[in-house]
């Protein structure tokens, strides 16, 4: 029996429809910009959303809940998202991290790109201070939340101050290292916002150390005013320097 007209007809031509797509998706990528940084932004989202989803059962089955030790598990997760971006670590004064006890590591913020970074060389038992609404990013916010990472309303002074006076105890008593970004929110902008004095505060009140990180600009690779997010083999370099005395 011979193949309805319509059916003969795509079969001809889907082929070369499907390559002409192809073609002009590549087209777009290659030709705007805009589209290209969209696209690597959105593949970064949902990279993050999707190991966040693989991951939470993982750290449910091996440490039965929310803890600290599950950031272990995190951290090698997301190290090895380096590899989709072609981005390469350099570090220097990871010696300062040496401590044993409690302490305070403070550092700039300029991206979504940061938490790579972050996790390259996060120490054992250290846990991040976050904004609360990332809570609610789905399976971020859970494998954040089993992380132990602490939330934190930034529009209420109260809440921020009962919460930080929480983390204080805790560092002390369960022998935490506690990650916070002293401007309070991201700046690409090349130098530093205000610092919230917070970070300092918790320093005083538990006695412990202050270790400044630095991240080097990512403005030669990421730029979301230029539309600019490139998978060349850069360089992203971090300084890290303890605190006198």
């Amino acid at each position: 029996m011979e193949a309805p007209a319509g059916v003969s007809s795509w079969g001809s031509w889907g082929p070369a429809l499907a390559a002409l797509v192809a073609v002009g998706l590549a087209s777009l990528w290659w030709l705007s910009p805009v589209l290209r940084f969209r696209l690597k932004v959105g593949f970064y989202c949902v990279l993050c959303l999707l190991c966040s989803a693989l991951t939470a059962p993982v750290c449910l089955l091996w440490n039965h809940g929310r803890t600290v030790r599950n950031m272990t598990i995190i951290k090698n997760v997301v190290r090895s998202f380096k590899y989709f971006y072609g981005v390469r670590f350099e570090t220097k004064g990871l010696e300062h991290f040496e401590i044993e006890g409690p302490c305070v590591i403070v550092s700039n913020h300029q991206s979504i790109l940061d938490m790579m970074g972050l996790m390259e060389i996060l120490p054992e038992r250290c846990v991040q201070i976050g904004k609360r609404e990332l809570l609610y990013f789905g399976s971020v916010g859970l494998i954040m939340w089993l992380g132990g990472v602490i939330f934190i309303n930034r529009k209420s002074t109260s809440n921020a101050k009962s919460v930080m006076a929480e983390v204080g105890q805790a560092m002390v008593t369960d022998n935490v290292k506690v990650w916070i970004y002293p401007e309070g929110t991201r700046n690409g902008n090349g130098d530093l916002l205000p610092f919230k004095k917070g970070a300092f505060h918790l320093a005083i009140q538990t006695q412990v150390p202050i270790i400044p990180v630095v991240y080097s600009s990512f403005s030669s690779f990421y730029n979301p005013a230029k539309n600019l997010f490139t998978s060349d083999d850069h360089l992203k370099k971090y300084c890290y320097r303890q605190n006198p005395g």
